[in-house]
């Protein structure tokens, strides 16, 4: 194990960070990083919002479910996928033929794009001794966010990433067993499902231990409860009204 896996072994989620400010340098550091990401046909297809001003961090945390660490966070990123700035500088190349920036595959880009280049991000910012948690909340009232930041057509917010100096050392969630995720030469239903029931009792232990005992559901459980109910069905309609997926 070299210095590189050694830390992305060691990831843990930071939800609580001390009132020390990320420097103008770690942060162009953990964004230039990110940008070194791997990206669909150098397409680029995305951008981040450093959110640093604490009214806004405020507005942004009471939209993404009150979480407060997104308001103590002294640097708050919102991750966009973002084809607006390729149906602009193109229209003077394409000459008059039709453009294709709103199909689905598209979509699918830039949504990876972002996400490769935030994970590219995270590690950095490890490296640099700080810590982070992603933010999905951004999604829960995305339509009022997007608004909040100016988003334009062709631009959403994936998720939002709390950065600073870490002040807990929280315990790390196990993860699926690997002959779970990890197949050869072809999909087997059997292996996907059956290593689930050894993690079920290693995430019912992790759990209690977490809660003090309040709490010992299995993953399959948990699972089980996040889709019996529905998430974020405006979704669809958002993005609509944002111009993806046309095609």
């Amino acid at each position: 194990m070299n210095d590189t896996i050694s830390l992305l072994m060691n990831h843990r989620s930071i939800r609580k960070f001390k009132d020390q400010p990320v420097t103008e340098e770690q942060l162009r550091t953990i964004v230039s990083a990110a940008q070194m990401a791997s990206t669909s046909s150098n397409v680029q297809a995305y951008t981040v919002i450093a959110a640093t001003d604490p009214e806004l961090k405020k507005r942004l945390a009471e939209l993404a479910g009150n979480q407060a660490y997104v308001e103590q966070c002294p640097v708050f990123l919102v991750w966009c996928a973002d084809l607006y700035r390729l149906k602009q500088v193109t229209a003077e190349p394409l000459q008059g033929r039709e453009s294709h920036e709103d199909t689905t595959e598209n979509f699918i880009v830039a949504t990876v794009d972002a996400a490769l280049a935030a994970q590219n991000a995270a590690i950095a910012a490890e490296s640099l001794g700080l810590g982070i948690v992603y933010i999905g909340g951004v999604r829960n009232r995305i339509a009022e966010l997007s608004e909040l930041l100016g988003l334009p057509e062709l631009v959403y917010p994936v998720f939002g990433m709390c950065v600073g100096v870490p002040d807990h050392e929280p315990g790390q969630r196990p993860r699926l067993p690997m002959p779970s995720v990890l197949h050869y030469n072809g999909y087997s239903n059997e292996q996907s499902v059956a290593p689930v029931r050894e993690y079920d009792v290693t995430m019912a232990a992790y759990l209690k231990e977490r809660t003090g005992g309040k709490r010992d559901a299995t993953w399959s459980q948990v699972m089980a409860d996040r889709l019996g109910e529905p998430i974020r069905l405006h979704m669809k309609p958002f993005l609509d009204g944002k111009g993806f997926m046309k095609k």
